[in-house]
């Protein structure tokens, strides 16, 4: 089961989350000029993105910068069906450890996706990945210190400790996931989602401009740009 997909909802552009995108979309954006500009071309590496995601821009802006999307999963139950394979190419790695040459991209992008790494040395490694393989990088991560927890859709859930988070899963569905049948799948549901403090995500970053996304004055996540 992909995990990630079952939280994600790219379908309904109403959604919060979706306004929260487009309005990423206005940095992102500049990056793709910039890179346009200089280059008349834009190679980005999407790190456990999906498709559907891309459709904060229009496919004729994406063809009009030139832009080419190289999206790389872990396995091909995380890959969806390619619409346009003159925009995208999937990859089936480890975002962690890629074979891809230092440089191969011009702009490095993850969307919600370091936090579901599990631990602090395979995010250290997807961090470096993503300042190797591009000269500009843009990664966006949920807040820890949000009272709502992204994923689940519940308040404070996540600061919880973890013996009381694995009870409740394996009682009852909890805010947006599922019910989990027994302590092994609790476990996995749990140590899936692990939020970033603002020092945690600013040492993994250091080299990139640090933007804090507030709702209602709190810091609801951070998106490093370089």
């Amino acid at each position: 089961m992909n995990i990630l997909h079952q939280f994600t909802n790219y379908d309904d552009p109403n959604s919060f989350g979706s306004r929260m995108r487009r309005r990423r979309g206005v940095m992102l954006r500049a990056l793709i000029e910039q890179c346009f500009a200089a280059k008349g071309a834009v190679r980005l590496l999407d790190m456990g993105g999906e498709i559907a995601y891309w459709n904060i821009f229009s496919t004729e802006y994406l063809m009009a910068h030139r832009v080419s999307i190289t999206l790389v999963n872990l396995s091909e139950e995380n890959l969806q069906h390619n619409p346009n394979p003159a925009l995208f190419t999937n990859v089936i790695g480890d975002c962690c450890e890629l074979t891809f040459d230092d440089g191969s991209f011009d702009i490095a992008h993850s969307n919600s996706v370091i936090e579901h790494l599990g631990s602090w040395e395979k995010m250290s490694k997807f961090a470096a990945e993503t300042r190797r393989l591009a000269r500009h990088y843009y990664v966006q991560t949920p807040a820890f210190w949000f009272p709502i927890e992204p994923h689940f859709g519940i308040p404070i859930f996540h600061w919880l400790p973890e013996p009381t988070r694995v009870s409740l899963v394996r009682r009852r569905a909890i805010g947006k996931g599922l019910r989990a049948e027994n302590l092994d799948a609790a476990m996995a549901l749990i140590n899936y989602y692990r939020l970033l403090d603002k020092a945690q995500f600013t040492h993994l970053f250091s080299d990139a401009k640090l933007v804090q996304e507030k709702f209602l004055g709190l810091t609801k996540s951070f998106v490093s740009i370089r």
